[in-house]
């Protein structure tokens, strides 16, 4: 088996002893991308011991876990404690990348000054509002916030480290002001939060190289390397398959069940972390047809590590029907562990689910 996936899904923790709970898996990883909440929610269940999607729903809904703009132009979970000081690092860089979009918005910093006045108000008191209801509450102010132009209004508020995620109201998020929700959050002056950060990722994404963490991070380059150099012997370099890699010093391969499957959700951070994303290819040519939008970005079945397919579900009567279409032949072994996943999956969702191959 390749090292790199090896490592990885251990690092990861898809292998190996599974975390405590879900929010010791947002703690571990840093950060965890959820535009997509429930592909989120069971990328974070594969990481922990057993728990349901209603009890994932529960911790997100009292505040265990908070979702918000962050390290990149897109949601992330992350944790109360550490919303703080991850959204004054990244911050500032993700909203100097949107700089041509808030000008085709026609949102300036007087705008951005008005609109975070009237949030700021209207969600005092710990007052919980929707999207839909943020927009009504800033056209009462004389704000134009409709359609991109509110989502980017609410996403700045989100990178000011004003708003952030409330409870669901039903299937609708709601927004809250960050001070009142995460009260107890830290602040980390840029040296540590870098530092953190740097130790978060290699510890639970390595091996890893530099521009992997660029990307996953938002940061510079320069910044990176500050961070690498700051962790000092914390984290260990290595040359493998001709390239330069960093992860935890006291990471080391172990054993391993194979064959092993995973039916990873959109944007799980086993694909999504990394720049260089070769090592997770099977041999021969890639097939971008075989994936929502043309990317091993979107739902991916593994196999020791290794993308081996696309897989979507669909509601039948009574459960869910699992289509799986594969890259190339599964042997027998490696099918019964891709069915496994299956069950595993009908347990997280509390409905039974039919595997179908395609």
């Amino acid at each position: 088996m390749n090292e790199i996936p090896l490592r990885r899904l251990f690092a990861q923790r898809l292998a190996g002893e599974p975390l405590p709970n879900p929010v010791e898996v947002v703690r571990w990883l840093g950060a965890v991308q959820s535009q997509d909440y429930g592909g989120a929610k069971w990328a974070m269940a594969q990481r922990s011991r057993p728990m349901s999607d209603v009890e994932l729903d529960r911790a997100f809904d009292a505040g265990s876990i908070l979702r918000t703009h962050v390290l990149r132009p897109t949601w992330h979970f992350v944790l109360p404690e550490d919303v703080r000081w991850l959204t004054e690092l990244t911050g500032p860089r993700v909203q100097r990348g949107l700089t041509a979009r808030y000008r085709q918005l026609e949102i300036d910093a007087r705008v951005v000054g008005r609109s975070n006045a009237a949030l700021a108000t209207a969600l005092a008191g710990g007052r919980l509002l929707t999207r839909a209801e943020i927009g009504q509450a800033l056209a009462n102010s004389g704000i134009q916030a409709e359609g991109q132009r509110l989502a980017h209004l609410i996403m700045v508020a989100e990178l000011n480290g004003l708003i952030v995620s409330g409870p669901r109201r039903g299937k609708e998020f709601t927004y809250a002001l960050l001070d009142e929700r995460a009260p107890a959050a830290r602040r980390l002056d840029h040296a540590d939060a870098l530092r953190e950060l740097t130790l978060r990722f290699f510890r639970s994404h390595g091996p890893a190289q530099v521009g992997d963490f660029v990307w996953w991070s938002g940061l510079t380059a320069a910044e990176a390397r500050l961070g690498l150099e700051a962790a000092g012997a914390a984290l260990q370099r290595e040359a493998l398959d001709g390239n330069e890699y960093w992860s935890d010093q006291n990471s080391a391969p172990r054993r391993y069940r194979s064959p092993t499957a995973h039916l990873l959700p959109n944007f799980d951070e086993y694909t999504v972390a990394y720049r260089d994303r070769d090592a997770l290819y099977v041999d021969g040519p890639f097939e971008p047809s075989l994936f929502s939008f043309g990317s091993i970005l979107a739902n991916v079945v593994t196999v020791d590590g290794m993308v081996r397919g696309a897989w979507r579900r669909t509601t039948t009567f009574g459960g869910l029907r699992l289509e799986v279409r594969l890259l190339r032949v599964l042997v027998v072994a490696e099918r019964q562990a891709v069915e496994e996943a299956g069950r595993t999956l009908a347990r997280f969702l509390g409905r039974p689910v039919e595997v179908a191959w395609s």
